[in-house]
């Protein structure tokens, strides 16, 4: 039994300290915050509730398992989790809306033939086949074991161009092309161009620098369905949590740690603010790997020849701006969980978020919205009210004082009026609204993809300290609820089966 001390309390960081705790450790958690969950939060107030992280759970396998592989108890006993149908649905520039099933590839392409016109759906379809492929061929370098010392070979873009054969293909050789221009190429009509480049920009994602691979973003989705736990996405985590409790698992809250202690050129424990610390044989760091230097007295953990965290200005997520709003009257009968209202100019919101190559920067003023709706009795006081949450993604933001109460006004009023196109007679059913400026803890990564060159992918979990071990959705594979949760599994099998693990199998 080693001890084991984890810095941080994301889904990440708890999937490994589950896991490793029900391996026979002794783990101890330290959260600087007041609480568990990372970015799974929950906003609430006078009876309503509101998730302000991810609002949906792709790839529930991923705690099916995390849950059966440490208890008796399997997640559904623990959180009530149901499909959302239709998984989304979709307001696009010229009024056009489809609604799309859940988890029914066949059904997909009969409704944007349906709405679209007749071809759509076939084509929309053949890309996700594509994507299968791209799915296929990554699926265990990026979800299910340590990321490769020969990561370069990742670099590579699985999408296929053309039917190649082997991991990576052959002949040809993959494609260099973006997201974008595979977007343009294969579906030309702009509302299935908007439809795939809103999967990535959900994401944090510029699509037009993405890689074609990223469309294993809405195939995920498509194929294995989105869910959603009764009392929220924080449902999942508290029971994550409680799973940690029963196994063991020590947390300490309001522990913010300073430094990670080194040993005989091994990690061996970690030191904290107000003074104390603690002795182990492993440390996990559920943290930005960006900011280990700072723990290890300036010591940079990765190699020159290895995965770089992302520390640059250039670097820099995008934000996700939320307003969370209180409306009276009761939620229409099939009204949709989620839709995207796609922003009229593509362009425009693009370079507004990411730049125009020159990196200049023009809000949008109508921004792609997602508002989400779920139909939870946790969410609001009863049922003659609805709690609505609309999120859009802004550009990289500075100190949260650059949001006064002015500008935040005035980027919730724009939230709200497009909102409208969901919520019909949003603005009059309004009691109140609360405004959530995109601070960096409230942000969500994207999860690892292969292309360009690496530049998708995310520190690997192995450093080259013996002992210390990176987690989270900032390290591989990826952010997401199910990736920080396999990132968890992959970190937790390198420590039980030692850095020559190669993943499950």
């Amino acid at each position: 039994m080693a001890r084991i001390a984890v810095i941080g309390a994301g889904m990440g960081a708890m999937a490994a300290a589950a896991r490793l705790a029900v391996a026979g450790h002794q783990v101890a958690v330290f959260e600087r915050a007041a609480t568990h969950g990372g970015a799974v939060r929950r906003f609430e107030r006078d009876g309503f509730a509101f998730d302000t992280g991810p609002g949906l759970l792709h790839l529930p396998a991923v705690y099916r398992d995390l849950f059966l592989k440490t208890g008796r108890e399997p997640l559904e006993s623990c959180v009530e989790l149901s499909q959302v149908d239709p998984a989304s649905r979709h307001v696009f520039a010229d009024g056009t809306a489809v609604s799309l099933p859940n988890a029914s590839r066949a059904g997909v392409l009969a409704a944007l033939d349906e709405a679209l016109g007749a071809g759509s759906g076939e084509r929309w379809s053949a890309l996700v086949g594509r994507a299968r492929e791209a799915w296929d061929a990554t699926r265990r370098p990026l979800l299910e074991e340590p990321l490769w010392r020969e990561w370069r070979v990742l670099g590579r873009d699985p999408y296929p161009a053309v039917r190649r054969r082997g991991l990576f293909g052959r002949g040809k050789g993959p494609t260099t092309a973006t997201l974008a221009e595979v977007a343009r190429r294969e579906l030309a009509d702009p509302r299935l161009i908007a439809l795939l480049e809103s999967h990535a920009l959900a994401y944090g994602f510029d699509p037009r620098s993405a890689p074609a691979s990223a469309v294993v973003l809405p195939y995920m989705e498509q194929t294995f369905g989105s869910w959603y736990p009764r009392g929220g996405m924080r449902a999942l985590a508290d029971a994550l949590y409680e799973r940690c409790l029963t196994r063991k698992v020590e947390f300490t809250f309001g522990a913010e740690v300073t430094g990670i202690v080194e040993k005989d050129g091994r990690a061996a424990g970690v030191e904290l603010a107000d003074g104390r610390g603690a002795d182990a044989e492993f440390v996990v760091a559920g943290i930005d790997p960006a900011g280990l230097p700072a723990l290890l007295g300036g010591r940079d953990p990765y190699g020159e020849d290895e995965v770089r965290p992302r520390t640059g200005p250039g670097d820099r997520a995008p934000g996700r701006l939320t307003v969370c709003v209180a409306l009276r009257g009761a939620r229409e009968a099939g009204a949709a969980h989620r839709t995207v209202v796609h922003a009229p100019d593509r362009a425009a919101e693009l370079a507004g978020v990411f730049g125009d190559g020159l990196d200049l920067r023009t809000p949008c003023e109508r921004p792609t919205v997602t508002v989400l709706r779920p139909d939870d009795p946790a969410s609001r006081p009863d049922d003659g009210h609805e709690a609505v949450t609309l999120t859009a993604t802004v550009a990289p933001h500075g100190p949260v004082d650059r949001w006064g109460r002015e500008a935040a006004a005035a980027d919730a009023d724009r939230l709200t009026e497009i909102a409208e196109a969901a919520v019909p007679g949003l603005r009059e059913r309004m009691l109140w609204r609360e405004v959530l400026p995109p601070t960096d803890d409230m942000l969500v990564p994207g999860p690892a993809l292969a292309g360009q060159e690496g530049r998708f992918l995310r520190p690997g979990n192995r450093t080259r300290i013996p002992g210390l071990y990176a987690v989270g959705g900032w390290s591989h594979p990826g952010g997401g609820p199910a990736h920080a949760g396999m990132s968890g599994a992959i970190v937790a099998g390198l420590i039980v089966n030692g850095d020559d693990w190669h993943g499950s199998t």
